[in-house]
């Protein structure tokens, strides 16, 4: 019994994924739920299971490449019927099922082999021609047929190299000295890189920077920290999500998300912050949902479950999405000023720097204290300069006066 299994749905309003790693290769033999592929989406990379068992005879995509939703994944032959999922509408939308006549018809059937076609075989009329979007284009440049190309990639897939014709060569590239890595971008990393480029291209970003005189709230810190050892570890975000939260009661436009499609600008009375956090597959935003109604505990609590959960993978599509505004540290690499990216549609982002002594001027005197400078970026479109300085300004005087955090 042949399979044709379809790319499913892998999160709410995914339309497409990108093929970031295949586990299995024409031939493997697999069970059941085996890992069949890593798919990456705008927010995560997720394992997708084999859904029957069997023997894979083809792969409908190569890694880098990307697939709508219910695109052929891969054709799996199965020995037996009891294999193929009781016939519910869900399977039915994830894999084709092409069922032999009879039982003697079935055990007719020799075993898959993967035999690779020879160069001068045309592919052409055998039927679909399997390449991605790159190679068609490099055909197309070329001014070759694709459909006279026999595929060497996997299940007969048509790769960059197969365009080398005996009057179309291909120019070799310059000898590897030692020197050269080529890296192709893939999965997550890819995803950000898209995902960045749009907001750079939508969002007229402008920065602002302001200095924050931070040693009375580290004193703070570090007291509780002292005080209460069996709780959460407080680092400097809880307190500044505490100030962001009190400061857009009265700047809304800064807790929002713009359409700029619809010409629409959504505002939002619940704080969900996204929490920019660097993992092993590039940079993530898992986001602290309801900020506002978090003690200092529970929202430190709440950023190390969301960082760690990125980190090693187990981030779901839910706790990925709906941010109404960011926060992004580089921690102890803070360096001096940053001008982040806003993460598109959202209208603000807000950078933490490192905290450092520097010698600063008091009634008159030179004197050291922990100083950090706070940077943003807003989306010129809908937030002006001035409404930027006050609502950092209101950050500020909460964190220099930190009981102020505290009084309605």
């Amino acid at each position: 019994m042949r399979h044709v299994f379809r790319l499913p749905d892998v999160g709410e309003g995914t339309t497409e994924a990108e093929i970031v790693k295949w586990h299995v290769a024409p031939g493997t033999v697999v069970r059941e739920d085996d890992p069949l592929v890593d798919v990456a989406t705008d927010k995560a990379v997720v394992e997708i299971p084999s859904p029957v068992s069997g023997t894979v005879v083809t792969l409908g995509a190569a890694p880098g490449d990307s697939l709508p939703v219910g695109a052929e994944l891969a054709v799996i032959e199965s020995g037996v019927a009891a294999d193929a999922p009781a016939g519910s509408s869900d399977s039915a939308a994830l894999f084709d099922v092409a069922q032999p006549a009879s039982t003697q018809a079935l055990q007719s059937v020799p075993p898959v082999v993967a035999v690779p076609v020879a160069a001068t075989e045309p592919a052409h009329g055998a039927g679909r021609v399997f390449a991605s979007p790159s190679v068609r284009r490099h055909a197309r440049e070329l001014g070759i047929d694709i459909g006279t190309i026999a595929g060497s990639g996997p299940g007969g897939r048509i790769v960059h190299a197969d365009l080398t014709t005996p009057g179309k060569a291909i120019a070799a590239p310059a000898a590897d000295t030692g020197e050269i890595e080529t890296v192709r971008i893939l999965g997550v990393r890819r995803k950000i890189a898209q995902h960045l480029e749009e907001s750079a291209r939508r969002i007229p970003h402008f920065a602002y920077v302001e200095e924050i005189d931070m040693t009375e709230l580290e004193s703070l810190r570090r007291h509780l920290n002292e005080r209460h050892p069996d709780r959460p570890r407080l680092t400097l975000l809880p307190f500044l999500i505490r100030a962001m939260t009190r400061a857009l009661v009265s700047h809304r436009d800064l807790n929002a998300r713009f359409d700029d499609e619809a010409g629409t600008l959504v505002r939002y009375r619940a704080v969900h912050v996204g929490i920019a956090t660097q993992t092993p597959n590039g940079l993530m935003v898992p986001v602290l949902r309801d900020a506002g109604q978090l003690d200092l505990w529970a929202c430190a609590a709440g950023i190390a479950s969301l960082a760690a959960a990125a980190r090693e993978g187990r981030a779901t599509r839910d706790m990925l999405s709906g941010s109404t505004i960011t926060v992004t540290s580089l921690g102890a690499l803070g360096g001096i000023a940053t001008t982040p990216l806003i993460n598109h549609p959202e209208t603000a982002i807000i950078g933490v720097n490192r905290l450092e002594p520097r010698p600063v001027v008091r009634d008159g005197a030179i004197v050291v204290r922990t100083m950090m400078n706070l940077s943003s970026s807003f989306d010129h479109r809908i937030v002006d300069g001035w409404h930027a300085a006050e609502f950092i300004g209101a950050i500020r005087s909460q964190l220099e006066h930190p009981a102020t955090l505290y009084i309605d």
